[in-house]
């Protein structure tokens, strides 16, 4: 079964972050090296202290098919876990204590796709992606660099998802790679409350964000460049002007299709490029990177604890010091403005199952700290940095204009104006 898992796809959780609420822009420069040689200085002058892995869940069921289109048969053999993935885990909140509700997924479950299945769930192709994330791990941190212990180890590992099944069930599947399904005790997996949620831009949890981007997102579709271009789609597919239909949602379900090998519209096959450059244009006009405002409040309290994790380590005076690896299971909608804050996005929606991954390195003769960016396995040169293995502060200066502390996140979340640009 393994090899007929093997294909990879795009896109995520739109619906997490305000219905399907989202961007646009042209492309700038980003200047990003992805050569895993690229610094002078050679791996053995560092050694690695910390892993913080954000990955995006596996391939799904869509969030909302198109309308007045032939439907996919999603049905539900296609979400069967496959027996190599299964761990013994359970599911609290941060504080240990019971499972919080979930209004994100009580929305998936009212919502059924044709073939029985739900929207937005983890299926067995998308299992076996993030089963096999966690092997690619295992050979990097256990096989290759004896960094973490072959075995589960609580006291070593952290795991935090969002609280919605897929990126639960992701978080599983990709532990039981890492590990090969053996542990010294149950895997906890934290997750929180959907108004307190930083893993992904919380248009529910923070007036502010919502306030500034419903306007950018009820724009998005009628800018002239995208809506020709939508109208045009539209035309092609057959869906009434009347539905409300985006390239996000058409881009969702096309993709949701092609990876499982599901039957989509012929004429999509001539406009997919088309289809993929608007949905990110659409991004990146709710996001505004050329701004820090949206970019703040979007993912600023969750590089905030990216960073504070790195302060813990180097103090190594609490339990979180003897953690060497950080595992948040997130979404494409986590990632984008993540990738946008450290000016690396490449204007491409990031596939299921991609990850970026920071490694804190200390110099083996000087003891300075370094941190080191990868995306989906390949090595940045993040701007504003001096080197793949970028400098403690340099890597922080550049986080700065995005980063917030809790309770700076809450109080502007809260507050009635933006921000004042630099």
């Amino acid at each position: 079964m393994r090899k007929l898992l093997t294909k990879a796809g795009l896109f995520g959780s739109v619906s997490v972050a305000f219905g399907s609420m989202w961007w646009s822009q042209r492309k700038t420069e980003s200047d990003q090296i992805t050569s895993n040689s690229a610094d002078a200085s050679p791996a053995s002058l560092y050694e690695l202290k910390l892993v913080q892995i954000l990955f995006r869940h596996g391939a799904r069921t869509p969030l909302k098919s198109m309308p007045d289109v032939v439907e996919a048969q999603w049905v539900p053999t296609l979400l069967e876990a496959p027996p190599h993935t299964h761990i013994n885990y359970v599911v609290t909140d941060l504080k240990g204590g019971p499972q919080p509700p979930s209004p994100v997924e009580d929305s998936y479950r009212r919502n059924i796709l044709s073939g029985g299945s739900f929207s937005g769930q983890l299926t067995t192709l998308g299992m076996q992606q993030l089963y096999e994330l966690g092997e690619k791990l295992r050979k990097r941190y256990i096989e290759e660099t004896p960094f973490l212990s072959p075995t589960f180890t609580p006291t070593e590992v952290y795991v935090r998802s969002t609280n919605i099944i897929r990126t639960i069930e992701s978080a599983k599947c990709l532990i039981a790679g890492l590990f090969q399904q053996k542990q010294k005790d149950i895997v906890s997996i934290q997750t929180t409350e959907a108004e307190n949620e930083i893993l992904y831009p919380n248009y529910h949890g923070c007036k502010l964000l919502k306030d500034l981007s419903g306007p950018r997102w009820a724009e998005s579709s009628t800018l002239p460049g995208i809506a020709a271009d939508l109208q045009s789609i539209l035309s092609a597919l057959g869906i009434a002007a009347h539905q409300h239909v985006d390239f996000i949602l058409i881009r969702d379900d096309m993709v949701a299709r092609e990876t499982h090998g599901l039957s989509s519209p012929p004429v999509l096959s001539f406009l997919r490029n088309t289809v993929e450059e608007r949905a990110v244009d659409m991004m990146c006009h709710l996001y505004e990177p050329s701004k820090r405002e949206k970019l703040q409040l979007s993912v600023g309290a969750l590089l905030h604890m990216l960073l504070d994790n790195i302060e813990k380590k180097l103090q190594d005076n609490s339990a979180e010091g003897n953690r060497k690896l950080f595992l948040y299971s997130a979404h494409d909608t986590t990632l984008i403005p993540c990738l946008m804050a450290l000016k690396i996005f490449d204007m491409k929606w990031p596939p299921y199952a991609a990850d970026v991954t920071l490694e804190l390195h200390q110099h083996r003769q000087t003891g300075d700290a370094f941190v080191k960016v990868s995306y989906i396995g390949r090595d940045q040169l993040i701007p504003g940095c001096s080197g793949v293995y970028c400098p403690l502060q340099e890597f922080k200066q550049v986080l700065s204009a995005y980063s917030l502390s809790s309770e700076l996140y809450h109080s502007r979340c809260n507050s009635t104006g933006g921000l004042t640009e630099p």
